[in-house]
């Protein structure tokens, strides 16, 4: 898009996309279909120039309330009657406004975590495809007639929980939104969604865009830190539903929170893939899909093939073209189309991702390559870091055990399909894997042997509407994406009603 718009400077043309974002619009939190400010507010801040894009406000628990007493109201009122039909409606009627946005979008997204802006207009297009096919399929949702006996008709029925408090991480913040949003609404909930403090404005914009087309209090947002606002959303006796995704350390805290109300919980945490790389494999073609399982998003993604298990008799040969496709990675401006890997999102995960590359130094791997911060030709500021490969990395070591979170890749050795799969299943989670082969057999056998809600074969990172994604172990407890999605956000009634006998009824 900078190619065809911009043609100063990185930081000239991020402050004239910051300036053009945020043109009349007012990004404060959205409670009972009106905006609402406060008396502090704290900026949210472009992490290539490391400049503020605008603020939002610094919310707390009096806010949390009344956008729970908001959606309360609407889930008791207009948002809770209406029938499947009449929210599916609703909801795409939505959609068709945020496509018309989608432009939009994707620049705020672009601007406020650094990823590059094909990447953001590509998730931005994913997400309201989220949100559409959840509006879609509720209309087919029914219940079930249960044949019990001659004397009695029993049947279920699905019910919406209530209030849903959804909270979003910051490395996929449009897309996750869509994640839990769309089955909450269309399953027949209200929501209060607490947006990742450093990147909240796609999701503040969206509920914006509910203007006129949901009733007011169906979609609420409130901005702030997770002691300040997640913490009171957790906790709080009006919320029927939550679901998190994030760090599977605050995971824990969610969900204790939820314990104390007796609140079904989804939780998507933490991951540390393994991406498989068996002898048959096409080399080439798994080390690009290696490059992209790592770098994409400069590697901020919970399903990010962070540890590379090689067999020994490719081992060199695959390493070198795993090096090739690191190096040829562009790092610069995420308004250009020319761009393969944006910035940090914030200099926290900067500095942790630097950390890290320490260690894994400390701990005897061998830095391939990479491993440097970096300013792009014509950036005088921002958090980049180059790709990053550990080569001769054991399994028990730091940077393969622990989620970096950053553009780090551990690369590390096989013998035979036994050893490759204790490696595999030796970490404390288990989201997502991956395998490369050519030998069918082998990838079924293998993707039923690796403990993970997700086996990508010879791919990396599809995901469509319809498949369920979730993790096991420390990896969360649900799924999202799929159909029975919409039954985490709903609860099951039973009828039974007793029959007559008919012939009582003639007096026989």
């Amino acid at each position: 898009m900078s190619d065809r718009i911009f043609d100063g400077t990185i930081a000239e043309n991020h402050r004239q996309a910051i300036e053009e974002a945020t043109a009349n619009v007012q990004f404060d939190a959205w409670i009972d279909g009106a905006h609402e400010s406060a008396t502090e507010r704290f900026e949210t801040l472009d992490p290539v120039i490391g400049q503020p894009i605008t603020t939002v406000p610094r919310c707390g628990e009096e806010a949390v309330d009344s956008a729970v007493e908001a959606a309360t109201r609407a889930f008791d009122g207009a948002w809770g009657s209406m029938t499947q039909a009449q929210r599916s409606t609703a909801i795409l009627d939505w959609v068709d406004v945020l496509r018309d946005h989608s432009d939009e979008l994707a620049v705020l997204e672009s601007l406020d975590t650094g990823k590059p802006l094909s990447n953001a207009e590509f998730e931005v297009g994913k997400a309201l495809d989220y949100i559409e096919y959840y509006a879609h399929i509720i209309r087919g949702e029914q219940g079930n007639q249960i044949p019990i006996a001659d004397d009695a008709h029993a049947y279920t029925t699905q019910e919406a929980y209530g209030v849903a408090g959804l909270i979003v991480p910051w490395n996929y913040p449009m897309i996750l939104t869509a994640w839990k949003v769309g089955p909450a609404l269309a399953a027949g909930n209200t929501v209060v969604l607490k947006p990742a403090e450093n990147t909240p404005l796609s999701a503040t914009r969206i509920a914006q865009l509910t203007e006129g087309i949901l009733p007011a209090g169906t979609l609420n947002v409130v901005h702030g830190f997770g002691d300040e606002v997640g913490a009171p959303l957790t906790h709080h006796a009006g919320v029927d539903k939550l679901s998190f995704t994030g760090e599977d350390r605050t995971g824990e805290k969610v969900m204790k929170a939820a314990a104390d109300q007796i609140t079904p919980v989804t939780l998507e945490l933490g991951g540390k893939s393994p991406f498989v790389v068996f002898p048959d494999a096409d080399l080439e073609r798994a080390a690009s899909i290696a490059a992209e399982g790592i770098f994409y998003n400069t590697g901020q993604s919970c399903d990010a093939f962070s540890r590379t298990l090689v067999h020994e008799d490719v081992h060199d040969e695959f390493v070198e073209l795993f090096e090739g496709e690191a190096a040829s990675m562009v790092i610069g401006d995420p308004l250009s189309d020319s761009t393969d890997v944006g910035p940090l999102a914030s200099e926290q995960q900067f500095e942790k991702v630097r950390e890290y590359i320490e260690v894994g130094t400390q701990e005897g791997a061998t830095l391939v390559h990479g491993g440097k911060p970096v300013a792009p030709d014509g950036a005088d500021d921002g958090w980049f870091i180059q790709p990053t490969i550990f080569d001769d990395v054991d399994n028990d070591m730091r940077i393969a055990q622990e989620e970096i979170f950053g553009p780090v890749a551990s690369v590390i050795t096989f013998s035979d399909y036994d050893e490759a799969i204790a490696i595999a299943n030796d970490v404390e989670f288990g989201l997502a894997s991956g395998v490369a082969t050519t030998d069918l057999s082998l990838a079924h056998r293998a993707a039923d042997d690796i403990d993970a809600g997700t086996v990508w074969v010879n791919q990396y990172g599809r995901l469509v509407p319809g498949t369920p994604f979730g993790g096991f172990k420390r990896s969360g407890i649900g799924r999202e994406c799929g159909k029975e999605t919409l039954r985490k956000y709903q609860q099951s009634k039973t009828i039974n009603i007793a029959l007559d006998d008919p012939a009582s009824d003639r007096g026989e």
